[in-house]
């Protein structure tokens, strides 16, 4: 693949010149946007993973750390998982110290990603307004926007009439089923490009050196006394320095290979994507009353989804009794949702951990790191997941970003839950 040479993080295949050349040159085809390379029989570091999360791991493992020895193993092909499988959420409204310092630094490299990557992956700053359906869950919002603003995010706190003014298609009747008193707004919340991300993540980190290899599923781990030394793989054993998990749902799959029991359970989450309308819903659009989220598609198509299926499975389809709540759940809130045709729905499997806040950490197993337990949150930690889990891996250690997220924090009561149940005490 053509790049401006190894080692730069001045990616030009995708440059105004490229474009014009390929324009005026139809029957020259683009290059492969990465290499498909042969594993090697070893690697300074070892990603199982080839989502978003794995994917940002290796980037900034090379691009911050000068580690160019990496592997990313994908057991599929890149994007096949959870990271081209969720309704492309991004926003750093959180309440808990530590989850607010976090998914803003995630927030800040959005901003800039796109040009970091030289890669459009289409980050629309729509803004996100979350409604409050009594005046007691309005108060709450207060508290969250008042500890948003004294963390540097921003937060708008919207009346009645304000939120009318700004979405008049949501139901204000006196029959709605649940009435709206106002909401929180923060601006710069918005949607981004999914796939996008992932093919961003791939591309550069290949121009750094990673070797990224498809159709590699892990079959096992390779221990000398306690220690990860490698993995047994579909296409042979690869050691492996330093070795770090990021497979999202099937987390607790792949680290019992290892020996590691995890406080997670797995289940379906599931998307869903209406025929195309004109523009209308021009902001992300989360109800207060249920778990539930929209937002309009560039192509006109109305994306949400809601509540996760309440049994574990591993499957990336979801049952009819979910299908018909979140339905319900769109019609209640926008009543023009009724009329619209449903194309498709899909789903992804979802790390749900007790606390509803996930693991980025070392294990007790000596070189093998682990990230995942990402329950609803984790498309939009993507830059921020991998930033932090990179540098983990590189010098065995936390960053200050992701030092709450230890695998030990229940057992020592540091739990994270963003309702406002869990406590500020890992830093002690």
């Amino acid at each position: 693949m053509g790049n401006s040479g190894r080692g730069s993080v001045v990616f030009k295949p995708y440059s105004a010149l490229a474009l014009a050349q390929h324009a005026f040159s139809p029957e020259r085809p683009w290059p492969r946007a990465w290499r498909a390379p042969e594993p090697k029989s070893s690697y300074d570091a070892i990603i199982i993973g080839g989502g978003g999360h794995g994917l940002a791991t290796a980037y900034y493992l090379a691009k911050n750390h000068g580690m160019r020895n990496v592997a990313v193993l994908e057991r599929a092909y890149i994007g096949s998982g959870n990271v081209g499988r969720n309704t492309t959420l991004i926003r750093s409204n959180y309440v808990i110290d530590g989850n607010t310092q976090f998914f803003e630094h995630s927030m800040e490299l959005w901003e800039g990603l796109s040009h970091e990557l030289n890669f459009n992956c289409m980050v629309s700053h729509r803004g996100q307004v979350v409604l409050a359906t009594s005046p007691v869950q309005l108060d709450t919002f207060a508290r969250r926007g008042n500890i948003m603003r004294l963390n540097g995010i921003d937060a708008e706190l919207l009346d009645r009439g304000q939120v009318m003014a700004l979405l008049p298609y949501l139901d204000y009747s006196r029959e709605a089923r649940w009435p709206i008193w106002g909401g929180i707004l923060q601006e710069r919340a918005g949607t981004v490009r999914h796939d996008a991300v992932a093919w961003g993540y791939a591309r550069a980190a290949d121009t750094l050196g990673v070797d990224i290899i498809e159709n590699c599923e892990v079959t096992g781990f390779v221990m000398d006394e306690g220690k990860a030394v490698g993995v047994e793989t579909s296409r042979g054993r690869i050691l492996g320095g330093k070795i770090g998990i990021a497979v999202a749902g099937h987390s607790s799959h792949v680290a019992k290979m290892a020996g590691l029991r995890l406080p997670i359970e797995s289940h379906i989450l599931q998307a869903f994507v209406t025929e195309p309308v004109k523009p209308m819903v021009h902001h992300v659009v989360s109800w207060g009353a249920e778990l539930f989220y929209l937002s309009q598609s560039d192509k006109g198509g109305m994306v949400f989804g809601g509540h996760i299926d309440g049994f574990n499975t591993y499957t990336q389809r979801g049952q009819f009794p979910r299908i018909q709540t979140v339905a319900e759940c769109a019609v209640s809130l926008l009543p023009f949702m009724s009329k619209l045709r449903l194309l498709r729905h899909w789903g992804g499997i979802m790390d749900m951990t007790p606390d509803g806040s996930p693991f980025i950490c070392r294990t007790d197993i000596r070189n093998l790191y682990f990230n995942g337990g990402w329950c609803y949150q984790g498309f939009k930690a993507t830059p921020a997941s991998g930033w932090t889990f990179a540098h983990t891996i590189a010098h065995d250690e936390e960053h200050e970003l992701n030092r709450c997220y230890a695998l030990d924090r229940f057992e020592k009561g540091r739990e994270l839950d963003d309702y406002g149940i869990g406590n500020w005490t890992y830093k002690q």
